[in-house]
């Protein structure tokens, strides 16, 4: 019998779904919805509810789940691809658009551009490197592995242990490259005319070693010469780091849920502070990212803000900045958030500190905090709102970081 595809959107009402004890508890159990709870109505039957994460998901014996984003495909792309390569972002020729075809899903955008992508970097042929390759081989060539000689063939020869530099498509840009083919040809709902133009990428990848999943992905360093390659490789391992994850209940087989999903709280995370570290650049100041230090003197009790704005030497902090994707709400979540940023102003040592939420265009708020004296002329402590609407256009969303930023860097006056 033929289980029917479960269609979710983020942050939306939950849906009822006959699912199996198996594959129900696996999904409660992954962190991929928001909620995953038995119906109490319905015998047989899930309550799903989607959070943050969109994308689609092969549940064990189950239904494909796809979570709609609440942003435009072709938006949530640009995110990312600025987030990953702010100089380049996978542009094509019109200025800050993404090539996601005709697809408005996450899975058929996804691998389309990742094709897309990987075919420009073979456009000049598979880039080929020096690899070392050890083995057992009845003539010398390269290098003699002594220590392995002696102990594995001591007073026989051949064969002999040897060493050397292999010119070889086998790098570690293929191999990733390969990796996210493959992983992408095993999604639910990537289109057929897409998936045929990534099995002729596998193919011209041939001569890659497949990766071992659960492996670390093979270490690559960004140079001249695989600078065509730059764009599809930083597109690939997010691929192959956004694959749902394994769900092992104790005393029983693994259960493997399979997808690809974007963490819609990251990837704001991420734009907004890529994006603002790359403006703060031009009024020469440095941003560090995630950048960690302890609330208590005991240094017991970790805070990372999500960006500190320093001097350009990197040592005075000037500015502190978090990045809040989830909608405001009266349940005292933005409560919660605003004593998060007076706690980084305080530990900083700051007269005030940012919040960027993704939200429609709403004016700049603050809050001055009663009883603290940080401020210039004996004012408390400013908590600064801003709103970012991810339905404006490409240029829009940066122009109004750059707005921010100055603000930051104390060029452009608060409203």
């Amino acid at each position: 019998m033929t289980v029917a595809d479960v269609s979710l959107r983020e942050y939306g009402p939950a849906v009822s779904v006959a699912l199996s004890a198996e594959a129900g508890r696996a999904l409660a159990a992954s962190g991929i919805l928001q909620s995953a709870t038995p119906d109490p109505c319905r015998s047989g039957h899930w309550l799903l509810r989607a959070g943050s994460r969109v994308g689609a998901v092969r549940t064990p014996g189950g239904p494909v789940v796809r979570i709609t984003p609440k942003t435009p495909v072709s938006r949530l792309f640009f995110l990312l691809g600025f987030s990953l390569d702010p100089a380049r972002a996978w542009r094509d020729s019109r200025e800050g658009t993404v090539d996601t075809g005709a697809y408005d899903d996450v899975v058929p955008a996804l691998a389309h551009t990742v094709e897309r992508q990987i075919d420009a970097a073979l456009r000049r042929g598979v880039l080929q490197g020096y690899r070392e390759v050890e083995e057992s081989a009845l003539v010398v060539r390269g290098r003699l592995r002594e220590a392995e000689q002696i102990r594995r063939h001591f007073g026989r020869t051949p064969p002999v242990e040897i060493a050397y530099d292999a010119y070889t498509a086998d790098t570690a840009e293929n191999r990733i490259l390969r990796a996210a083919v493959e992983r992408l040809l095993r999604l639910p709902g990537v289109p057929g005319p897409v998936r045929r133009r990534l099995a002729h990428q596998r193919v011209r990848l041939a001569d890659a070693l497949p990766l071992v999943r659960g492996q670390e992905l093979p270490r690559w360093h960004p140079s001249r010469l695989n600078s065509r390659y730059q764009p599809a490789l930083r597109l690939a391992e997010a691929v192959l780091r956004g694959t749902a994850p394994e769900h092992r209940p104790t005393g029983s087989e693994p259960l493997t849920i399979d997808g690809f999903l974007l963490d819609m709280n990251k990837l704001f995370e991420d734009f907004v502070t890529v994006a603002l570290r790359e403006a703060l650049r031009e009024h020469g100041l440095a941003a560090r990212l995630q950048d960690p230090h302890h609330l208590d003197a005991a240094g017991l009790v970790r805070i990372r803000p999500d960006l500190v704005v320093r001097t350009g030497d990197g040592r005075t902090p000037l500015a502190v900045v978090d990045a809040k994707y989830k909608v405001e709400k009266a349940d005292g979540l933005l409560n919660a958030d605003l004593y998060q940023a007076l706690a980084y102003a305080t530990v900083l040592s700051l007269p005030e500190a940012h919040l960027v939420y993704a939200a429609g265009p709403q004016p700049e708020r603050f809050h001055e905090v009663r009883g603290t004296t940080a401020g210039p002329g004996g004012r408390g402590v400013r908590l600064y709102r801003h709103s970012l609407d991810l339905s404006r256009e490409p240029g829009q969303l940066l122009s109004a970081l750059k707005e921010i930023a100055g603000r930051l860097a104390g060029t452009t006056p608060h409203p």
